[in-house]
């Protein structure tokens, strides 16, 4: 099993504190300053999104120089190894990876930058002349093991769960016992309909 952050959708406001943690936390030990989330809006949902850490996760099997890897029950990304293909964020089936660079424009804001492509273009089609791209995905900010995800403290409305292995295991059998009673019940159910059709 492997550890990954659980959303409530019916909880999240769209805040976007969750993003500022993230990007925060990188940035102060020198890692991309992209927020490893990133937000779904639409007119009833908001919601965060985030890397499942899938068990058979597609986004390491394509990677062509290996620098998607599996450690400690989560999917990593090495962000010097990573030559921006962005094949791993088209084979991922939930839009968690996302290519980000840092742009011609500058550090910390000495230049205006001048956009080259549409805002609503997606980042997956984005491509900019001189900015060298990596692939972007949660982490469970691996950098601090200590603390943890830092999105999941952030989040104002407590959306976010970190969920590990314990976790799932006393879910999964407390679902198991959910299914069975409720399947107890479609049988009586079942049964009586039985009964009022045959009189």
């Amino acid at each position: 099993m492997n550890r990954f952050i659980a959303i409530n959708p019916d909880r999240c406001i769209g805040c976007g504190t969750c993003r500022a943690a993230c990007s925060e936390g990188h940035k102060l030990v020198g890692l991309q300053g992209e927020p490893r989330l990133s937000m779904v809006m639409t007119k009833d949902v908001s919601a965060a999104v985030t890397c499942h850490h899938c068990e058979g996760a597609p986004c390491l099997e394509i990677c062509p120089v290996n620098a998607i890897t599996r450690e400690n029950g989560s999917i990593q990304v090495n962000e010097q190894t990573c030559i921006g293909c962005k094949l791993c964020g088209i084979a991922c089936p939930f839009g968690a990876i996302h290519p980000s660079g840092t742009s011609i424009a500058g550090v910390a804001g000495t230049m205006v930058s001048i956009p080259t492509f549409p805002k609503s273009l997606s980042p997956l089609l984005q491509w900019e002349i001189g900015v060298y791209t990596c692939a972007v995905k949660c982490d469970l900010c691996s950098y601090d093991p200590e603390g943890g995800p830092h999105c999941v403290p952030a989040c104002p409305t407590n959306a976010l769960t970190y969920v590990v292995d314990e976790d799932l295991s006393g879910q999964t059998k407390s679902r198991r016992v959910e299914a069975a009673v409720n399947q107890g019940a479609v049988q009586a159910a079942l049964s009586e309909l039985r009964k009022e059709a045959q009189q």
